[in-house]
């Protein structure tokens, strides 16, 4: 069993939206053939505890605006150092960066398939530059 279709969109989404927001080591997982409670986890890192409130305003604002969807539960709200929201097809983990180490979640899921994720933003950026002659960033001789 694979992912469905709607927790891609949902999970891209997410995954974007933290992005956006300076988010990095951005890991999705479909977790479907480990658990039937969702499809995908997204799991983000940020910084510090206010980029984390930051991160999880985001992913919350993109996925109400543009899929009509708001998380069933939000947990961790309080120390901002891990913050879970559940949309039920997708689980979105929101770790400062410390805290991502300490629980090791992605080595949990590590034998689930990883799901590949671009940021667009920087697709966009490298394409507007490579248009503009700038190639790959590479000084010319």
């Amino acid at each position: 069993m694979t992912a469905s279709e709607t927790a891609m969109t949902l999970a891209f989404a997410a995954a974007q939206a933290a992005a956006d927001k300076k988010a990095f080591a951005i890991n999705l997982r479909d977790v479907t053939s480990k658990i039937a409670l969702t499809d995908v986890f997204v799991i983000v890192s940020a910084s510090n505890e206010r980029q984390v409130h930051a991160v999880v305003d985001a992913v919350e604002e993109k996925l109400i605006k543009e899929h009509d969807t708001r998380p069933l539960r939000r947990e961790g709200k309080g120390g901002e150092q891990w913050v879970l929201l559940d949309y039920n097809e997708i689980v979105v983990h929101v770790f400062h960066k410390e805290a991502r180490d300490y629980y090791g979640l992605d080595g949990l899921w590590k034998d689930c398939p990883e799901i590949e994720f671009v940021d667009q933003t920087d697709a966009e950026r490298a394409a507007r530059n490579a248009e503009a002659g700038g190639g790959d960033g590479e000084a010319a001789e």
